[in-house]
């Protein structure tokens, strides 16, 4: 009898935790059951002909709206070529429905509804060992063979304590993201989020989280991402793991947070203040700075916080923040996605997410579609298509900012260029929109552009509102050099020959694993070092310093 876990990921780097924990789970029976991790890009036959190689008995897909698509197309083709396959599902995308997943798909045998581990070791057992029956499971909703729906009720909830650990060999997952979870559950009740529907939040005892810790950071692991929802709940113990995190630190691995900011206490500020820049990453979800939004979709945040804290950590400079908007959320039109836009690109993130609305299906959001106007895609990732506060005019407005976002903003590819530009706006949304607009305009916005394009089209989009590019050239030079040492240097950029002498003497004295460049200040030659070797861990460009 061989078990086959499925995930199909969105990229590469990516690993699927629940397919891995659910393997760990199987127990006894774990050596039957094999994990097959593929992406969204691969061919569908790619993905048939290695499932068919491996003649299994039993399939069970992990379902998110990013790969649901291509899961539906697998349950329709694979019994084609394997007849005797039993197909099962799980995960977030089909267990909110399970009677209308059997329906839609009659080559499934059924679906695991509710965290899996419990539920699997015990489908595992039934199939491997023969130990009991389907019904005899809590947790499944299945096909009999009368053909039947039938639901088993809701699974007994293990104590978090007991959930396997993944990563008995790291080695195994070398050049991936590794996902850790040390609760499970959400405080909060957002309606945007399926988190919502779970009713407690329950914790790892911090004693095993330091244990499990030490094996990332043993194995020197790149980066480690917590997948708890909101890791701070619990102050005092998101401060004492901080705290042990500086104290242990390998200097190589980077841990990444979801965090509520307003709920950063003065004493995990002191802690961070002391990292090792780099450390620690976190991501924060503002998602709308409109108060009636923040009421409507039941949000609990205190803006005022939120903004001191982010403020104080970034005056640390050591800690990465990802700060995230929601377009499409009930209560905010264009003007008013403006002005949270602006307010949160003033407290300046590395980088800004501007997401679009998802109306998942089991959340409060769905329920309340009419009432706000929602009109969404039928299909995964059902994202909001207008709403009675946006037309989908504007949310078109959206998406070109959101793509200019992050091809100037958060690539860090133009930090110097957007900083002197920006301060002709007032509005850095509306500086992102109007080269949006310029971009399609001109069709740019439908051809891949390389970096140094992306440059030439800025200086033509100056030009064309009448600015002198050339007043920008040093800036772009600058964000230039910062990233990469130029094979070729860019036509804007200044004649080095006047300064061949002091630059041959930099070199012998700096070697050729730096790049010195001259800058005109007040008609003043300043030199200036971008060392590639020690580069930021924040921003990754190069150390700068002016030479005297």
């Amino acid at each position: 009898m061989k078990i086959i876990l499925v995930a199909v990921n969105a990229k590469y780097i990516h690993s699927n935790l629940a397919v891995y924990s659910l393997k760990a789970s199987a127990g006894a029976c774990g050596d039957q059951v094999e994990v097959r991790e593929y992406t969204i890009n691969q061919h569908m036959d790619e993905i048939l002909k290695d499932l068919y190689q491996k003649q299994p008995d039993v399939v069970a897909f992990s379902c998110y709206i990013w790969n649901r698509r291509i899961t539906g197309e697998l349950v329709r083709e694979l019994p084609k070529l394997l007849p005797e396959v039993r197909l099962w599902a799980g995960g977030p995308e089909v267990s909110w429905d399970a009677p209308g997943f059997l329906k839609e798909y009659p080559e499934v045998t059924g679906v695991m509804c509710g965290e899996g581990e419990g539920i699997f070791s015990k489908l595992a057992a039934c199939y491997i060992e023969g130990k009991g029956a389907l019904s005899d499971i809590g947790g499944l909703v299945f096909r009999e063979e009368d053909g039947r729906i039938r639901s088993t009720g809701p699974a007994e909830v293990l104590p978090v304590d007991e959930l396997p650990f993944v990563y008995r060999d790291p080695e195994l997952f070398r050049n991936r993201i590794l996902y850790y979870e040390s609760s499970r559950g959400c405080p909060f009740r957002c309606s945007y989020c399926l988190s919502s529907i779970e009713k407690t939040v329950r914790f790892r005892s911090l004693s095993l989280v330091k244990k499990e810790l030490s094996v990332f950071l043993e194995a020197e692991v790149p980066q480690v991402k917590f997948v708890d929802r909101t890791f701070n709940m619990d102050p005092e113990r998101a401060a004492e793991l901080w705290r042990w995190l500086l104290e242990h630190d390998n200097k190589i691995t980077n841990f990444h947070f979801e965090i509520g900011a307003d709920l950063i206490t003065e004493e995990q500020l002191e802690i961070m203040s002391r990292m090792r820049p780099g450390l620690i990453k976190l991501e924060i979800g503002v998602q709308s700075t409109n108060p009636d939004t923040i009421r409507l979709v039941r949000r609990r945040m205190d803006p005022a916080r939120l903004r001191e804290v982010v403020e104080q950590i970034r005056s640390f400079h050591n800690i990465h923040q990802h700060l995230d908007l929601i377009a499409g959320l009930p209560g905010e039109d264009l003007k008013s996605f403006r002005r949270s836009f602006d307010e949160v690109f003033a407290l300046k993130p590395h980088e800004l997410q501007l997401g679009f609305l998802k109306v998942l299906k089991g959340s409060g959001m769905y329920r309340q579609a009419a009432e706000y106007g929602l009109v969404f895609h039928e299909e995964p990732p059902y994202e909001v298509l207008r709403t009675d506060w946006l037309s989908y005019g504007d949310l078109l407005v959206l998406k070109g900012v959101e793509e200019m976002v992050e091809v100037y903003y958060n690539s860090h590819q133009f930090a110097k260029t957007l900083e002197q530009m920006l301060k002709r706006y007032e509005s850095p949304f509306d500086f992102f929109h109007e080269l949006a607009v310029y971009y399609e305009s001109r069709g740019l916005d439908r051809i891949s552009h390389s970096r140094m394009a992306r440059y030439e089209i800025l200086r033509r989009f100056l030009e064309e509102k009448g600015w002198t590019a050339s007043a920008f050239d040093q800036c772009m030079v600058y964000d230039l050099y910062a990233r990469e040492n130029l094979k070729s240097r860019p036509a804007f950029a200044a004649d080095l020959s006047p300064y061949r002498r002091q630059l041959r003497a930099y070199e012998r004295d700096y070697g050729k694993k730096v790049h010195v460049e001259v800058f005109l200040y007040e008609n003043m030659p300043c030199y200036v070092l971008f060392d590639y070797e020690r580069r930021d861990p924040l921003t990754r460009d190069a150390h700068v310093e002016v030479l005297h």
